[in-house]
C-alpha cells in the first residue's frame, strides 16, 4: 500500500514505521488480556482473583490459550462456548457429547493421556485447566507452582478438593469459570438451563422410594466404589437412588465384597470407562458366588453410567436424569 507522504525524510518515515509496529505489539498485547494501555484500565471484571484448591490467583484479563487436561474439563470450556480459547485438550475418557462435536472438531488433542510437561510447553497455554490431581503430576514436572514459574496460570476442578459435593459445587465451578474467561452472562444461561432439567426430573421422582444402590467402579480382591462426598453420591440421590456406602468420607474407596453383601445393594450401577467394557464387568459380579444372595445380582439388575458423566461436570443434569430412568422406569416421563 503507498502511505500519503511518501516524500518525509527516510528518518521520519523509520520513526513511523517504528511506532505502527509498537501499536501493533501492543495491540497483541491487550488481545490477551493485558491493562489497555491507552486508557490505563482492564478489560470488564478484572483484575479476578480466586482461591482455588489452595492456589490464590490473579487473573488481569481472560485466558487466550487454555489447555483442558481431562473430558470434564474441556466440556465444561465448550460448555461456556470458549472454544476459541483453547489451545488444546488431552485424556478423554469418552466421545465428546454430540451438542458440544463441532465447536470441538478444531481443538488440537495434544495426548491421549496426559501430555509430557514439554508437549504441554509445546502448546505456549497461558492457562492449564485439570480435572483430577494427576493432571498436575509433580514427578513429570506439570505441578502447579512449576507451571506458574513458567508464566502459565492453572485450575484445578474443585471436586478434587472439596468435601460434600453437590450441586452449588458445580454451580461455583461453573461461575468461576465464567469469571476467569470473561463470560460471566455464559456461566449463569448454562447454570440456570441445568437447573431446570434437575427440577423437570426432580418434579418427575416426586414421592419415590429410594432405591438401595452399589457403584461398581471397578476392582478384584475389593471393590472401588463411590463413597459420599463426591458428586457421583449427589447424581445417586438425585435419580431416586441410595447410596450403600455414603457413609465412606471420601469421593471414591475400596470396600470388601463382605460389605457389598452385607449391605444388600437392589442395583448395581456400573460405571463404564477403559479397557474393561460393561458385559465384563457384569460378568465378574455375576460369576462370583459370594455375591450369588445380593438382590441386585440375584435379579440381575444393573445401571450403567459413564465415568465421565460421574465426574463435576456439564453432565451432571443429563447424568440425573439417564440414571432415574434407569432406577424408576415407570417414572420415565415417556408419552
Amino acid at each position: 500500500m503507498t502511505c500519503p507522504g511518501s516524500a518525509a525524510p527516510r528518518r521520519t518515515r523509520r520513526a513511523a514505521l517504528a511506532s505502527l509496529l509498537l501499536i501493533s505489539l501492543t495491540a497483541c498485547a491487550g488481545g490477551a488480556g493485558a491493562e489497555d494501555t491507552e486508557t490505563g484500565s482492564f478489560a470488564k471484571g478484572f483484575p479476578y482473583t480466586v482461591d482455588n484448591c489452595g492456589v490464590k490467583t490473579t487473573f488481569t484479563g481472560p485466558p487466550r490459550r487454555a489447555v483442558a487436561m481431562n473430558q470434564h474439563t474441556t466440556e465444561i470450556l465448550l460448555a461456556l462456548g470458549l472454544q476459541d480459547r483453547m489451545a488444546g485438550t488431552a485424556y478423554l475418557d469418552d466421545r465428546i457429547l454430540p451438542r458440544y462435536a463441532k465447536a470441538y472438531r478444531d481443538i488440537k488433542v495434544l495426548a491421549k493421556k496426559y501430555p509430557s510437561k514439554e508437549t504441554l510447553l509445546a502448546a505456549n497455554p497461558d492457562f492449564v485447566y485439570g480435572g483430577y490431581v494427576s493432571a498436575f503430576d509433580k514427578t513429570e514436572g506439570r505441578e502447579r507452582a512449576a507451571l506458574a514459574d513458567s508464566g502459565i496460570k492453572t485450575r484445578l476442578n474443585v471436586e478434587s478438593c472439596t468435601k460434600d459435593v453437590g450441586i452449588a459445587t458445580l454451580h461455583r465451578e461453573i461461575r468461576e469459570l465464567g469469571r476467569t474467561f470473561g463470560v460471566p452472562d455464559r456461566a449463569e444461561a448454562l447454570i440456570k438451563k441445568q437447573d431446570r432439567q434437575l427440577a423437570d426430573t426432580a418434579e418427575r421422582l416426586k414421592g419415590v422410594e429410594r432405591t438401595p444402590v452399589f457403584v461398581y467402579d471397578s476392582g478384584e480382591s475389593a471393590a472401588f466404589t463411590a463413597g459420599g462426598t463426591g458428586i457421583g453420591n449427589e447424581i445417586l440421590r438425585r435419580a431416586g437412588g441410595r447410596n450403600v456406602f455414603a457413609d465412606v468420607d471420601k469421593n471414591f474407596a475400596d470396600v470388601s465384597w463382605e460389605k457389598v453383601v452385607q449391605r444388600k445393594p437392589e442395583v448395581v450401577v456400573i460405571y463404564d470407562y477403559g479397557g474393561t467394557t460393561v458385559a465384563q464387568k457384569k460378568k465378574r459380579l455375576l460369576n462370583d458366588p459370594a455375591l450369588a444372595d445380593v438382590p441386585a445380582i440375584e435379579h440381575k439388575r444393573f445401571a450403567v453410567l459413564p465415568l465421565s458423566s460421574a465426574v463435576l461436570g456439564p453432565r451432571v443434569p443429563d447424568a440425573v436424569d439417564k440414571l432415574a430412568r434407569q432406577l424408576h422406569p415407570d417414572r420415565d416421563g415417556a408419552e
